[in-house]
C-alpha cells in the first residue's frame, strides 16, 4: 500500500498544526461559528446532533493493520468505543469533543491518515473494489490508477470550491463492485484485444434527490490519459454547474440539461489543450506508485488444502460461512474473507467497537499480510487468507461478533447513522435497520431468500444508497413526524438500477411489516433458484404493492385513507 514521503508527511503535519491553531481561535471566540465553519469541514468536522463528527479517510477502503489500530485507538480514546464504517470506505467517530480534535488529527497524521476532503465542494475519497489486487475476475489493478487519483485530487487548488461535492470510483473487475455508475465519474479499467489497459469513463451518476446513472462520454482511453481527461471533464462542471442551487449543483443535473453528447463534446473540447501536457501520466510515475502495491511474498500452496475441506464437510455452520463471507483469490491456496459488521439487533450496521477493529487489526497481521479493505457495504475485507488457516480465522471472528453469515442476504443491511446522530436526517435508520434484523432473524431462513439488499437512508442525500436497495428504505418528514418510503427495483453492479417508489410512506412501526410482505409476495411467486431481483422483473412491482397495502393494512395506512 501506498507510504507518506516526506512531503506527504510534511503537509499532513503542517495542515494539523494550523487546525490546531483554528479550533484555539473558535474556543476563544476568536473565530465565529460561520467563520469556522468552512476550516472544519476543510478537515473532515461536522457539527451533529448531538456532538461533532468526525470523518476520517480511508483511500479506496485500503489501510494496514498500524493504522486499524489507531482506528480502535481514537475510539476507545477519544469517542465511545466505536467507529461507523461508511460507504464511502471511510470511518466516522459521532462524539468528538472539539477541543481534543487536534490530537486526534495528531494520531491519525502518525499513521499516514488524515480528514483531508471528506467533505466540502471538493473531490473526495476516491473508492474502488473492496477486492483489487487480489480478485481474479479483474483484468488490471485498480489500486494504482486509484493512488494516481488521489495524490492528483488532493489539495488541488482548482478544485477546492466546485459547484458541489465530487465522487470517483475506479473499478477494473467483469464485476463492478465499485457501484461505478452511481458516481460523478466513474471509470472502467479494462485490456483491449492488443492486452493494452484502456478506460471507460461516465459521468453523471449520482444518487441523492435526483438519482441518475452515468454516462459513457468516453470509450477507449488510454490509461496515461486518465488525470488530463478527469480533469477536463471537472473543469467543464466547475464552468458550467450551477451555484445558483445547490439541490441542483450537482454534475448529474448538467449534463441532463445539456445532454450527455454535448457534455461529452465540451469535454472533449477542453481536453485537446491538456492531453499531452503534465498531467499525461508517464511511465516512470507509474512505475514510481506501482511499486506500493507489489504483491506480498505469497507461499506456494495447493488450490486445495485436505483440513480445510474436511472442516466444510463436517461443521455446516462453518460451510455456511464460507458459502458467503469467503471470496475466490488469484494465488492458489488462498481466500479473501468478509468479516460482517451486521450481527443482526446487536448491533447497527456498519458499526464495530475498538476491541473488534483491534482484532480485526490482529487477524490481519495473523492470517494475512498486515493489510485490510473496509467494503462499500460497511464490512472488512481481510484480502490475503491461507485456505488452511480459514477454520481458525472463522473461529476468532465468532467469537467477536464478526462471523455472522450474511454476506449479500437480507440481513447485510446498508444504513446510515440517521436521525440519531446527523443533523440532516429525516428520520432514525438505525432502529429501522435493527428492527428488520430482528424480523429476520432466522439465519436458514434468509439463505434460502437467497440474495437481496436491503439499503436504508434517513433523507434524501441517500448516504444509505437507498436508490440501489433491492428494497430500499427512505425516511421522509411529515409534520414533524418519521415516515419511511419504500422502493423496489434498485440494483448495484454490472446491471445497475435506480428503485421505484411502491406508495405512499409508512410509520417506523410498520416496517417489519412492510418488508415481511415484500418477501413473502417474493416467496410465492419464485420458481426453483430465482431470485428477488429476477422476480421483480418478471412480475413487476404490482403484486408487491398489493400485498403490501392489502386488506391486513396497518394503523397507519388506514389513517391515512380515512383522512
Amino acid at each position: 500500500m501506498y507510504q507518506y514521503d516526506q512531503y506527504d508527511q510534511r503537509i499532513v503535519n503542517e495542515r494539523v498544526a494550523q487546525f490546531r491553531d483554528q479550533v484555539r481561535r473558535r474556543i476563544a471566540d476568536e473565530l465565529s461559528e460561520e467563520e469556522f465553519l468552512p476550516l472544519r469541514l476543510q478537515n473532515g468536522l461536522y457539527m451533529q446532533r448531538h456532538a461533532y463528527m468526525l470523518r476520517v479517510a480511508i483511500p479506496y477502503g485500503l489501510l494496514s493493520s498500524r493504522q486499524m489500530r489507531m482506528l480502535a485507538h481514537i475510539a476507545r480514546e477519544y469517542d465511545r468505543g466505536y467507529g461507523h464504517f461508511s460507504t464511502r470506505q471511510n470511518i466516522q467517530y459521532n462524539w468528538m469533543e472539539l477541543e481534543r480534535v487536534p490530537d486526534v488529527l495528531a494520531e491519525l497524521a502518525s499513521v499516514e491518515m488524515h480528514g483531508i476532503q471528506t467533505s466540502g465542494n471538493c473531490v473526495r475519497n476516491i473508492t474502488t473494489d473492496q477486492f483489487a489486487g487480489v480478485a481474479p475476475d479483474e483484468s488490471v489493478d485498480p489500486r494504482v490508477l486509484a493512488e494516481l487519483l488521489r495524490q492528483w485530487s488532493t489539495f488541488q487548488p482548482e478544485f477546492a470550491f466546485l459547484p458541489r461535492k465530487f465522487k470517483i470510483a475506479i473499478s477494473a473487475s467483469d464485476d463492478d463492485r465499485a457501484v461505478v455508475q452511481m458516481h460523478d465519474i466513474g471509470i472502467y479499467a479494462y485490456r483491449n484485444a492488443a492486452g493494452e489497459t484502456r478506460l471507460r469513463v461516465l459521468a453523471g451518476g449520482g444518487l441523492g434527490r435526483t438519482p441518475i446513472l452515468g454516462s459513457v462520454i468516453k470509450e477507449d482511453l488510454p490509461w496515461q490519459h486518465l488525470l488530463s481527461y478527469v480533469e477536463s471533464a471537472i473543469r467543464v462542471y466547475n464552468r458550467y454547474g450551477r451555484r445558483d442551487n445547490k439541490y441542483k449543483a450537482r454534475i448529474k443535473i448538467l449534463v441532463k440539461a445539456i445532454g450527455v453528447e454535448k457534455f461529452a463534446e465540451e469535454v472533449e473540447e477542453e481536453w485537446q489543450h491538456s492531453k499531452d501536457g503534465p498531467a499525461t501520466i508517464t511511465q516512470a510515475e507509474f512505475d514510481r506508485v506501482a511499486q506500493y502495491f507489489a504483491p506480498p511474498a505469497y507461499d506456494k500452496l495447493a488450490d486445495t488444502d485436505a483440513s480445510y475441506e474436511k472442516h466444510l464437510l463436517e461443521d455446516k455452520a462453518f460451510a455456511r460461512w464460507v458459502s458467503r463471507s469467503v471470496h475466490a483469490h488469484k494465488v492458489p491456496g488462498y481466500a479473501a474473507v468478509t468479516l460482517s459488521t451486521k450481527p443482526g439487533a446487536a448491533s447497527p450496521p456498519g458499526d464495530a467497537t475498538d476491541a473488534q477493529i483491534d482484532l480485526v487489526a490482529d487477524l490481519a497481521d495473523r492470517y494475512g499480510y498486515g493489510e485490510l479493505r473496509v467494503a462499500h457495504e460497511q464490512n472488512l475485507v481481510l484480502p490475503d487468507v491461507r485456505k488452511h488457516d480459514l477454520y481458525d480465522l472463522w473461529q476468532e471472528a465468532k467469537k467477536a461478533g464478526l462471523a455472522t453469515a450474511n454476506i449479500g442476504l437480507l440481513t447485510d443491511i446498508i444504513a446510515c447513522p440517521g436521525g440519531d446522530f446527523c443533523s440532516l436526517a429525516n428520520a432514525k435508520s438505525i432502529p429501522i435497520a435493527l428492527a428488520i434484523q430482528a424480523r429476520f432473524d432466522d439465519l436458514d431462513y434468509v439463505h434460502d431468500l437467497g440474495e437481496i439488499s436491503l439499503n436504508i437512508s434517513g433523507c434524501i442525500n441517500a448516504c444509505g444508497h437507498h436508490h440501489v436497495g433491492n428494497i430500499g428504505v427512505l425516511g421522509v418528514d411529515k409534520d414533524g413526524e418519521e415516515w419511511y418510503q419504500v422502493t423496489l427495483g434498485g440494483a448495484q453492479g454490472n446491471q445497475s438500477a435506480i428503485g421505484k417508489v411502491i406508495g405512499p410512506s409508512f410509520k417506523a412501526e410498520e416496517m417489519p411489516d412492510v418488508v415481511s410482505r415484500i418477501i413473502d409476495t417474493y416467496v410465492a411467486n419464485r420458481h426453483e433458484d430465482e431470485g428477488f431481483i429476477d422476480v421483480l422483473g418478471r412480475i413487476g412491482i404490482a403484486p408487491f404493492k398489493e400485498r403490501v397495502y392489502a386488506q391486513g393494512r396497518t394503523s397507519g395506512q388506514r389513517e391515512r385513507a380515512e383522512a
